[in-house]
Protein backbone atom coordinates (compact mmCIF):
# COMPACT_ATOMS: atom_id res chain seq x y z
CA UNK A 1 0.00 0.00 0.00
CA UNK A 2 2.55 2.30 1.31
CA UNK A 3 4.59 1.50 -2.33
CA UNK A 4 1.44 2.42 -4.37
CA UNK A 5 1.06 5.21 -2.53
CA UNK A 6 4.62 6.91 -3.49
CA UNK A 7 4.33 5.88 -6.93
CA UNK A 8 0.84 8.40 -7.10
CA UNK A 9 2.82 10.72 -5.31
CA UNK A 10 5.87 10.31 -8.04
CA UNK A 11 4.03 9.49 -10.90
CA UNK A 12 3.83 13.92 -12.52
CA UNK A 13 7.07 14.06 -11.42
CA UNK A 14 8.19 10.41 -13.50
CA UNK A 15 5.86 11.75 -16.47
CA UNK A 16 7.19 15.06 -16.32
CA UNK A 17 10.85 13.71 -16.38
CA UNK A 18 9.71 11.56 -19.64
CA UNK A 19 8.69 14.87 -20.90
CA UNK A 20 11.44 16.81 -20.98
CA UNK A 21 13.61 13.37 -22.20
CA UNK A 22 11.00 13.18 -25.14
CA UNK A 23 11.03 17.01 -26.00
CA UNK A 24 14.96 17.55 -25.41
CA UNK A 25 16.57 14.60 -26.40
CA UNK A 26 14.49 11.74 -28.34
CA UNK A 27 12.88 14.31 -30.62
CA UNK A 28 16.07 16.31 -32.31
CA UNK A 29 17.70 13.29 -32.22
CA UNK A 30 14.81 11.64 -34.12
CA UNK A 31 14.63 14.95 -36.33
CA UNK A 32 18.50 14.59 -36.93
CA UNK A 33 18.27 10.69 -38.13
CA UNK A 34 15.47 11.46 -40.33
CA UNK A 35 17.55 14.30 -41.89
CA UNK A 36 20.56 12.27 -42.03
CA UNK A 37 18.74 9.10 -44.05
CA UNK A 38 16.25 11.35 -46.48
CA UNK A 39 19.47 13.35 -46.98
CA UNK A 40 21.15 9.79 -48.14
CA UNK A 41 18.10 8.48 -50.04
CA UNK A 42 18.54 11.75 -51.85
CA UNK A 43 21.95 11.88 -52.72
CA UNK A 44 21.57 8.14 -53.89
CA UNK A 45 19.02 9.20 -56.35
CA UNK A 46 21.00 11.82 -57.49
CA UNK A 47 24.49 9.78 -57.97
CA UNK A 48 21.81 7.54 -60.25
CA UNK A 49 20.36 10.07 -62.21
CA UNK A 50 23.46 12.28 -62.84
CA UNK A 51 25.86 9.36 -63.50
CA UNK A 52 23.07 8.32 -66.36
CA UNK A 53 23.20 11.73 -67.80
CA UNK A 54 26.27 12.71 -67.79
CA UNK A 55 27.54 9.73 -69.47
CA UNK A 56 24.03 10.13 -71.95
CA UNK A 57 24.57 14.02 -72.57
CA UNK A 58 27.99 14.11 -72.05
CA UNK A 59 27.36 16.72 -69.50
CA UNK A 60 30.37 17.84 -67.11
CA UNK A 61 29.51 16.34 -63.64
CA UNK A 62 31.18 19.19 -61.55
CA UNK A 63 27.88 20.98 -61.14
CA UNK A 64 26.07 18.05 -60.09
CA UNK A 65 28.62 17.28 -56.93
CA UNK A 66 28.09 20.94 -55.86
CA UNK A 67 24.39 20.60 -56.08
CA UNK A 68 24.33 17.05 -54.28
CA UNK A 69 26.02 18.79 -51.68
CA UNK A 70 23.46 21.87 -51.32
CA UNK A 71 20.84 19.99 -51.26
CA UNK A 72 21.98 18.06 -48.14
CA UNK A 73 23.12 21.59 -46.12
CA UNK A 74 19.81 22.76 -47.12
CA UNK A 75 17.96 19.32 -45.46
CA UNK A 76 19.89 19.59 -42.37
CA UNK A 77 19.15 23.34 -42.08
CA UNK A 78 15.25 22.75 -42.38
CA UNK A 79 15.83 19.62 -39.60
CA UNK A 80 17.74 22.80 -37.45
CA UNK A 81 14.78 24.69 -37.89
CA UNK A 82 12.08 22.36 -36.75
CA UNK A 83 14.01 21.51 -33.72
CA UNK A 84 14.18 24.89 -32.65
CA UNK A 85 10.95 25.28 -33.35
CA UNK A 86 9.95 22.03 -31.52
CA UNK A 87 11.50 23.14 -28.28
CA UNK A 88 9.58 26.06 -26.03
CA UNK A 89 12.52 27.30 -25.35
CA UNK A 90 14.14 27.50 -28.25
CA UNK A 91 11.19 29.01 -29.46
CA UNK A 92 11.77 32.17 -26.99
CA UNK A 93 15.17 32.55 -27.47
CA UNK A 94 13.45 32.96 -31.01
CA UNK A 95 11.83 35.39 -30.48
CA UNK A 96 14.28 37.78 -28.39
CA UNK A 97 16.85 36.95 -31.28
CA UNK A 98 14.55 38.16 -34.01
CA UNK A 99 13.69 41.23 -31.56
CA UNK A 100 17.80 41.78 -31.69
CA UNK A 101 18.18 41.14 -35.51
CA UNK A 102 20.16 43.88 -36.45
CA UNK A 103 23.07 43.20 -33.72
CA UNK A 104 22.35 39.05 -34.63
CA UNK A 105 23.08 40.05 -38.24
CA UNK A 106 26.41 42.24 -37.80
CA UNK A 107 27.64 39.32 -35.54
CA UNK A 108 26.82 36.55 -38.10
CA UNK A 109 28.06 38.77 -40.58
CA UNK A 110 31.77 38.62 -39.32
CA UNK A 111 31.34 35.18 -37.48
CA UNK A 112 30.44 33.77 -41.10
CA UNK A 113 32.55 36.18 -43.32
CA UNK A 114 34.99 33.42 -44.08
CA UNK A 115 31.93 30.47 -44.77
CA UNK A 116 30.12 32.81 -47.28
CA UNK A 117 33.61 33.62 -49.36
CA UNK A 118 33.76 29.85 -49.56
CA UNK A 119 30.50 29.21 -50.83
CA UNK A 120 30.45 32.33 -53.23
CA UNK A 121 33.86 31.10 -54.47
CA UNK A 122 32.54 27.68 -54.74
CA UNK A 123 29.32 28.78 -56.99
CA UNK A 124 32.39 31.11 -59.22
CA UNK A 125 34.39 27.72 -59.93
CA UNK A 126 31.34 26.09 -60.62
CA UNK A 127 30.01 28.33 -63.35
CA UNK A 128 33.30 29.19 -64.28
CA UNK A 129 34.38 26.39 -64.55
CA UNK A 130 38.53 26.84 -63.98
CA UNK A 131 38.55 23.22 -63.42
CA UNK A 132 35.99 20.52 -62.70
CA UNK A 133 35.90 16.83 -60.70
CA UNK A 134 38.04 14.83 -62.55
CA UNK A 135 40.92 17.48 -63.91
CA UNK A 136 44.87 16.90 -63.45
CA UNK A 137 45.32 20.56 -62.12
CA UNK A 138 48.59 22.50 -60.42
CA UNK A 139 48.41 25.20 -57.89
CA UNK A 140 50.77 27.94 -57.08
CA UNK A 141 53.87 25.12 -57.94
CA UNK A 142 52.75 24.04 -54.64
CA UNK A 143 50.05 21.45 -55.03
CA UNK A 144 49.50 19.32 -57.80
CA UNK A 145 46.85 16.15 -58.18
CA UNK A 146 43.35 15.24 -59.49
CA UNK A 147 39.75 17.22 -58.57
CA UNK A 148 38.07 14.32 -56.63
CA UNK A 149 34.93 16.61 -55.07
CA UNK A 150 33.99 20.41 -54.80
CA UNK A 151 31.69 21.19 -51.96
CA UNK A 152 30.40 24.07 -50.39
CA UNK A 153 33.31 24.89 -48.49
CA UNK A 154 36.17 23.00 -49.92
CA UNK A 155 37.75 21.98 -52.83
CA UNK A 156 39.47 18.20 -52.57
CA UNK A 157 42.19 17.04 -54.63
CA UNK A 158 43.81 13.51 -54.29
CA UNK A 159 47.50 13.87 -55.30
CA UNK A 160 50.15 10.92 -56.66
CA UNK A 161 50.64 9.54 -52.81
CA UNK A 162 46.61 9.09 -52.56
CA UNK A 163 46.19 11.69 -50.03
CA UNK A 164 43.29 14.70 -50.04
CA UNK A 165 44.53 18.22 -50.22
CA UNK A 166 41.77 20.12 -48.76
CA UNK A 167 41.72 23.48 -49.53
CA UNK A 168 38.56 26.17 -48.97
CA UNK A 169 37.33 27.74 -52.13
CA UNK A 170 38.03 31.14 -50.97
CA UNK A 171 41.79 30.34 -50.88
CA UNK A 172 41.91 28.18 -54.42
CA UNK A 173 39.67 30.99 -56.26
CA UNK A 174 42.60 33.65 -55.64
CA UNK A 175 45.46 31.22 -57.19
CA UNK A 176 47.16 30.63 -60.30
CA UNK A 177 45.70 27.61 -61.79
CA UNK A 178 47.35 24.99 -64.34
CA UNK A 179 45.08 22.29 -65.84
CA UNK A 180 46.36 20.20 -67.74
CA UNK A 181 42.56 18.66 -69.13
CA UNK A 182 40.46 21.79 -69.28
CA UNK A 183 40.48 21.64 -73.15
CA UNK A 184 43.16 19.68 -74.60
CA UNK A 185 44.90 16.23 -72.54
CA UNK A 186 47.95 16.05 -74.66
CA UNK A 187 50.53 16.85 -72.56
CA UNK A 188 54.62 17.71 -74.31
CA UNK A 189 57.11 16.44 -71.69
CA UNK A 190 60.26 17.88 -71.52
CA UNK A 191 63.03 15.22 -71.37
CA UNK A 192 66.61 17.22 -70.59
CA UNK A 193 69.78 15.61 -70.99
CA UNK A 194 73.29 16.49 -71.04
CA UNK A 195 76.34 15.00 -73.46
CA UNK A 196 80.20 15.30 -72.66
CA UNK A 197 81.35 18.34 -75.32
CA UNK A 198 83.67 14.86 -76.78
CA UNK A 199 80.63 12.68 -77.52
CA UNK A 200 78.87 12.79 -81.09
CA UNK A 201 75.82 15.24 -80.84
CA UNK A 202 73.82 13.70 -84.10
CA UNK A 203 74.38 10.36 -82.49
CA UNK A 204 73.00 11.43 -79.58
CA UNK A 205 69.96 13.14 -80.97
CA UNK A 206 69.62 9.94 -83.08
CA UNK A 207 69.42 7.98 -80.05
CA UNK A 208 67.04 10.29 -78.24
CA UNK A 209 64.83 10.25 -80.89
CA UNK A 210 64.64 6.32 -81.13
CA UNK A 211 64.33 5.35 -77.57
CA UNK A 212 60.97 8.08 -77.09
CA UNK A 213 59.54 6.59 -80.14
CA UNK A 214 59.68 3.48 -79.35
CA UNK A 215 57.93 3.38 -75.74
CA UNK A 216 54.50 2.44 -75.76
CA UNK A 217 53.47 6.14 -73.96
CA UNK A 218 54.75 8.05 -76.83
CA UNK A 219 52.03 10.31 -78.59
CA UNK A 220 52.46 10.98 -82.48
CA UNK A 221 51.21 14.55 -82.29
CA UNK A 222 51.96 15.50 -85.91
CA UNK A 223 48.90 16.67 -88.81
CA UNK A 224 48.42 14.98 -91.73
CA UNK A 225 50.20 18.13 -92.92
CA UNK A 226 53.41 17.33 -91.23
CA UNK A 227 53.83 13.81 -91.87
CA UNK A 228 53.83 14.91 -95.79
CA UNK A 229 56.54 17.04 -94.84
CA UNK A 230 58.69 14.59 -93.12
CA UNK A 231 58.63 16.43 -89.93
CA UNK A 232 60.33 14.34 -87.35
CA UNK A 233 58.00 12.66 -84.46
CA UNK A 234 59.98 13.83 -81.95
CA UNK A 235 61.97 17.26 -81.69
CA UNK A 236 65.33 17.17 -79.94
CA UNK A 237 67.45 20.25 -79.79
CA UNK A 238 70.59 21.89 -78.41
CA UNK A 239 69.81 24.02 -75.42
CA UNK A 240 72.75 25.32 -75.16
CA UNK A 241 76.61 24.55 -73.74
CA UNK A 242 77.36 23.82 -69.50
CA UNK A 243 80.66 24.11 -67.79
CA UNK A 244 80.94 20.12 -69.08
CA UNK A 245 78.01 19.46 -71.38
CA UNK A 246 76.51 19.98 -74.54
CA UNK A 247 72.53 20.47 -73.18
CA UNK A 248 69.80 18.71 -75.48
CA UNK A 249 66.09 18.38 -75.02
CA UNK A 250 63.58 16.56 -76.23
CA UNK A 251 59.99 16.76 -76.88
CA UNK A 252 57.96 13.98 -76.22
CA UNK A 253 53.94 13.84 -76.29
CA UNK A 254 51.65 12.08 -74.27
CA UNK A 255 48.11 11.30 -74.17
CA UNK A 256 47.52 12.70 -70.34
CA UNK A 257 49.63 14.78 -67.77
CA UNK A 258 50.28 11.22 -65.84
CA UNK A 259 51.42 9.35 -69.18
CA UNK A 260 53.62 12.31 -69.73
CA UNK A 261 54.93 11.73 -66.31
CA UNK A 262 55.50 8.21 -66.42
CA UNK A 263 57.46 8.83 -69.81
CA UNK A 264 59.99 11.40 -68.54
CA UNK A 265 60.91 9.23 -65.80
CA UNK A 266 61.53 6.07 -67.70
CA UNK A 267 63.02 7.58 -70.62
CA UNK A 268 65.38 8.90 -67.86
CA UNK A 269 66.56 5.25 -67.23
CA UNK A 270 66.41 4.13 -70.88
CA UNK A 271 68.31 6.56 -72.31
CA UNK A 272 71.43 6.28 -69.65
CA UNK A 273 71.30 2.34 -70.43
CA UNK A 274 71.53 3.10 -74.59
CA UNK A 275 74.15 6.18 -73.69
CA UNK A 276 76.60 3.58 -72.08
CA UNK A 277 76.46 0.89 -74.55
CA UNK A 278 76.79 3.60 -77.62
CA UNK A 279 79.67 5.36 -75.76
CA UNK A 280 77.68 8.07 -75.42
CA UNK A 281 79.37 9.83 -72.18
CA UNK A 282 76.75 11.79 -69.12
CA UNK A 283 79.32 14.49 -67.73
CA UNK A 284 79.70 14.88 -64.06
CA UNK A 285 80.81 18.80 -63.20
CA UNK A 286 84.98 18.35 -63.13
CA UNK A 287 87.01 20.87 -60.72
CA UNK A 288 90.62 21.85 -60.74
CA UNK A 289 92.52 22.22 -57.78
CA UNK A 290 95.52 24.80 -58.03
CA UNK A 291 98.34 23.93 -54.96
CA UNK A 292 100.62 26.75 -54.53
CA UNK A 293 103.73 26.46 -52.15
CA UNK A 294 103.90 29.07 -49.72
CA UNK A 295 107.33 30.02 -48.68
CA UNK A 296 107.99 29.88 -44.75
CA UNK A 297 108.96 32.96 -43.92
CA UNK A 298 112.19 32.98 -41.41
CA UNK A 299 110.99 34.07 -37.96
Amino acid sequence: METFVFLLVDLPEIIGMNQILLTYVLVPLTILLLAGIISRIVRSLMNRFFERSSSALKVDPTRYHFVKNAVSFFIFLVAFIIIFYTIPELQNLGISLFAGAGILAIIIGFASQAAFANIISGIFIVSSKPFRVGDFIKISDEYFGTVEDITLRHTVIRNNENRRIIIPNAVINNQTIINSNIIDEKVCSLIEVGISYDSNIDKAIRILSEEIIKHPLSLDNRTAEDIAGNVPQVTVRVMGFGESSVNLRAYAWAASSMNAFILRTDMYKIIKDRFDREGIEIPFPYRTIVMKNVKQQDK
